[in-house]
């Protein structure tokens, strides 16, 4: 009860810190779990061989998915400053330019869209992100594989998954309040 009413307050500086590292923890804590999934999964006629992949695909699939859903959260206006703040600690974690950063989001945000089209949504676009930047289509039956398409059972089983990598903001909004 208490806490509701005392809500510890951010300025957009200190939610993008927040959000940056908070995306960051789970997909260092989760980047191995996933392949491991991926590596068993019944869907594939051969193991995937990911045991040397790393984690840049998925932390770029991560970190785009996330922020295509702060305009959910946030006024459009915040939004955009919440953005730009997030972009500039990502490129700044990553050791990039603010600019070679941008210019990865957007390869990943067309990319998601392209392999995801007509749907526009996001969680879909993850799982069939990872499946075509990890190759997984060299694993899959000879049905699916010709098709070049995801067996649908495996991309169903990848979406519960990557859920777990989005941003809970209800959560985040009952610990925090923004500074206007």
């Amino acid at each position: 009860m208490l806490q509701t009413i005392f809500k510890k307050k951010l300025s957009d500086d200190q939610l993008a810190n927040i959000f940056v590292n908070g995306v960051l923890n789970v997909i260092d804590k989760g980047f191995n779990e996933v392949m491991e999934l991926i590596t068993y999964d019944a869907a594939f006629e051969k193991k995937p061989e990911l045991s040397e992949v790393n984690d840049g695909h998925f932390t770029m699939i991560v970190v785009v998915a996330n922020l295509s859903y702060l305009g959910d959260s946030f006024p459009p206006q915040q939004a955009n400053r919440l953005e730009d703040a997030v972009i500039r600690k990502f490129a700044e974690a990553f050791e990039l330019t603010e600019q070679e950063f941008k210019k990865h989001l957007f390869d990943y945000q067309s990319f998601m869209s392209k392999v995801n089209h007509p749907s526009k949504n996001m969680h879909y676009a993850m799982a069939k992100a990872i499946f075509y930047k990890y190759q997984l289509n060299n694993y899959q039956d000879e049905y699916f594989r010709n098709m070049s398409n995801p067996n649908p059972l495996f991309l169903k089983r990848l979406d519960e998954v990557t859920e777990n990598f989005i941003w809970n903001w209800e959560a985040f909004f009952k610990r925090y309040k923004m500074i206007s």
